[in-house]
């Protein structure tokens, strides 16, 4: 990607053109910058220094003081050696060049070069990412410091235009569909077509771009997100997603959310809103995935698992003896969480391949198990224990009201949706021996986990656990 000009975004990045999309203005300023850094540069020590650790090259001078150092890196920009300390035997110093000045890093190795928290695979890299960032924040620390007073985020328009033009393309593309029948020949020339036209056909769609494309009306359960990122090492030049400026540097230059794919500085996604659109490409799981990032990543109200599941449940086993308490073969619950990792919505679970439904009762309990955080959330677990203890039953039924609104949105709803089911199950209890105390033993430890590990906490509140997934079905229709 290359960088245009030191200009902030304006209004005219985004073609008010339904059919051009023309990328945002990236800001090269930093990138200038670290072109015009200098250039490490490798004091050789003439003679073979004894005791000189492997992982160190001939830039190794052995135990020599700082002033002998600054002496050796004759004021040269960029000249570095290593040296062991006098003080410290056996402690290690980098002395750098930098700004008419010599500098001296405590210097760490464990595998990799450190001397803050990037690691480097050489000494050579280190030293020249260490002048990239010294002489950037030198030059445009102020620069830096208002990066994100001026960013090209959707909250300033950027994402609004572009999101209304593809949503016009998308509409336009739906229509033209329904109304044509294409033959062989005919697709061909239509793909011949649209990669001969500018537009999103043409160009690598960003994380931004392909967020700012999705409208409320392409994405009806807009549950809020925040991003998952995570220190990222980019290959090649690479631009903030958020202030479009340069992300300098050798190593670990920003993050990148893991979900969406947003690629932004370190200290931008402090100001990234809560807006993260997975990708499905990089969401690799069904199982073990956070219930709000399937949700979105599938474009669903809930979890498919759950609909699905439920779906074949109340269609040939609500009145299975035992229902959600006995338990199916566990290698073949595992073959169905495989076939919803493999195959999502279109995994077959229908009583041809698992006549047993307690295979299906199964395969749902280990999904909320599975979940990183539970339906019932960390947050807000000890808020339902509490409203629990309350022994007035209509100041309890109102508490865990209260605390049920705290839960995000998904997992509101996947709740609200499960009690429905299960009052379904409670309905038929003259067959299936399953009331509302009996499904609260079962599904209060599944639906809901302390936030810390203890097994005397959770022996201590399975009560109230069975309690509270009680008072949910008995009381659905008055609670959501």
């Amino acid at each position: 990607m290359a960088a245009s000009s030191n200009s902030s975004l304006s209004g005219s990045s985004v073609s008010s053109d339904a059919e051009e999309y023309q990328p945002p203005i990236w800001k090269s300023y930093l990138y200038q910058l670290q072109q015009e850094a200098p250039r490490p540069k490798r004091i050789i020590c003439p003679g073979e220094v004894e005791n000189r650790p492997k992982y160190y090259g001939r830039e190794f001078h052995g135990i020599i003081s700082r002033e002998q150092a600054d002496e050796l890196l004759g004021g040269v920009e960029g000249a570095y050696i290593l040296r062991e300390s006098q003080r410290q035997p056996g402690c290690y110093t980098l002395a750098l060049r930098f700004g008419n000045q010599t500098l001296n890093y405590r210097l760490f190795y464990d595998g990799k070069h450190f001397v803050g928290e990037k690691r480097f695979e050489s000494i050579h890299d280190l030293v020249t990412d260490g002048l990239i960032t010294l002489y950037i924040e030198t030059k445009a620390s102020e620069y830096i410091s208002k990066m994100t007073t001026n960013p090209i985020y959707e909250h300033i328009g950027y994402a609004t235009l572009l999101r209304e033009k593809v949503s016009r393309r998308l509409s336009r593309s739906k229509n033209e569909s329904r109304k044509t029948s294409v033959t062989n020949d005919e697709h061909s020339a239509v793909e011949k077509h649209r990669g001969s036209s500018p537009g999103l056909h043409t160009h690598k769609i960003s994380s931004l771009v392909r967020r700012a494309a999705l409208t409320p009306n392409d994405n009806h359960f807009n549950y809020e997100k925040m991003h998952n990122f995570k220190v990222h090492t980019f290959r090649g030049p690479h631009w903030c997603e958020y202030c479009a400026n340069f992300m300098w540097g050798l190593i670990a230059q920003g993050v990148r959310c893991s979900d969406c794919g947003l690629n932004v500085h370190k200290q931008c996604s402090k100001h990234v809103p809560n807006d993260c659109q997975p990708d499905l490409k990089r969401i690799k799981k069904v199982y073990c995935c956070d219930l709000t990032t399937l949700v979105k990543a599938h474009n669903t109200q809930r979890p498919m698992v759950v609909d699905m599941c439920i779906r074949e449940i109340e269609e040939r086993g609500l009145q299975s003896e035992g229902l959600y308490r006995v338990s199916g073969f566990t290698e073949h619950i595992e073959d169905v969480k495989m076939a919803f990792d493999r195959d999502g919505e279109k995994a077959d679970i229908s009583a041809s391949i698992y006549p047993d439904i307690n295979i299906i009762t199964g395969a749902l309990k280990l999904y909320f198990r599975d979940l990183p955080i539970p339906v019932i959330t960390y947050d807000t677990y000890s808020k339902f224990i509490e409203a629990a203890k309350i022994s007035n039953p209509d100041e309890r039924l109102e508490a865990v009201h209260e605390v049920l609104l705290l839960l995000p949105p998904a997992h509101y709803e996947t709740l609200r949706y499960l009690m429905i089911h299960l009052k379904k199950v409670t309905m038929n209890e003259k067959d299936n021996f399953m009331n509302a105390e009996n499904l609260g033993i079962v599904f209060g430890p599944t639906l809901m986990r302390p936030p810390e590990d203890s097994t005397l906490t959770t022996l201590h509140d399975m009560r109230y656990q069975k309690l509270i997934v009680q008072i949910l079905i008995e009381n659905e229709d008055v609670l959501f």
